[in-house]
């Protein structure tokens, strides 16, 4: 499965259909293009194969191992490292799908031999169905998608009696996140944020502490910089206007918080990708 991923990632690149990719690749163009917060307009499913790291979803960080199937919904805030070793494949279902999917996160341990096998097989079957051209190769392909959206499903409820309910301070950094995702563009700081859900930014900064390691101003700006990013790398947006459409008064200050976050300004780093 790799080494066919590595190869080519499958047909439909735009995000409007359903592809499959080698995690690794994810990070080809930088690792910040997977381990900064940031979120996609579909879900999506890392199956890890090899390697370990960790993963924050939501505002919540877990460790990651082989054999990890890790479902991610549409719009919900993550990023997790890939280090050299980490190998596996990322399935992202398209902005179209009708796939009854999970509808929160899920990081499942798969420990049954037969499961893993099965859901290799599926992802196999759905790779090879992406890249022929055989007669309703199309059709195929979602009937294998939604098989795996059974493999998945079936793996959530097993795994339910083993899940541990997150705590007061888990579901607060979650609504941030959420928060956070939807309003990261207006400028609005942690206060502003903490007073729409009702907390001091002390508490928050410190439940977020507690869920994953980092301030709230950290996941904040981490957030902010990767859309500063992507809009650099992928855009001819002048730098003052990717600056202002993320809330940020003047382009010097942008300037001055870009750099200080990446070690580049603006300029040198869409020069540098």
């Amino acid at each position: 499965m790799e080494d066919q991923n590595q190869q080519a990632a499958a047909s439909g690149a735009t995000g409007g259909q359903a592809r499959l990719v080698a995690i690794p690749r994810l990070a080809a163009g930088g690792r910040w293009r997977v381990e900064a917060m940031r979120s996609v307009s579909e879900a999506q499913l890392l199956w890890f194969t090899k390697g370990q790291g960790r993963i924050t979803i939501a505002g919540i960080t877990r460790g990651y191992t082989a054999n990890n199937a890790v479902f991610i919904p549409a719009g919900v805030m993550h990023g997790f490292e890939v280090g050299p070793q980490v190998f596996g494949t990322a399935v992202f279902f398209g902005k179209d799908c009708t796939i009854p999917l999970p509808a929160t996160p899920q990081i499942l341990r798969i420990r049954e031999v037969h499961a893993q096998q099965e859901v290799n097989v599926i992802l196999d079957m759905i790779l090879r169905e992406m890249n022929s051209d055989s007669p309703a190769h199309e059709r195929a392909t979602r009937h294998y998608l939604g098989l795996l959206g059974v493999w998945l499903e079936r793996q959530t409820t097993k795994a339910a009696p083993e899940q541990s309910k997150p705590d007061a301070a888990k579901r607060l950094v979650a609504r941030y996140t959420a928060l956070l995702e939807r309003d990261f563009r207006t400028g609005a700081g942690v206060g502003e944020f903490a007073a729409a859900l009702g907390v001091t930014p002390t508490h928050l900064s410190r439940c977020c502490r507690q869920a994953c390691g980092r301030s709230a101003i950290s996941l904040l700006q981490d957030r902010r910089i990767f859309e500063a990013r992507r809009l650099l790398a992928e855009t001819r947006m002048p730098v003052g206007e990717i600056g202002a459409s993320l809330g940020f008064t003047s382009a010097a200050y942008f300037t001055r918080a870009f750099q200080h976050l990446t070690g580049k300004s603006p300029t040198e780093f869409r020069r540098s990708v």
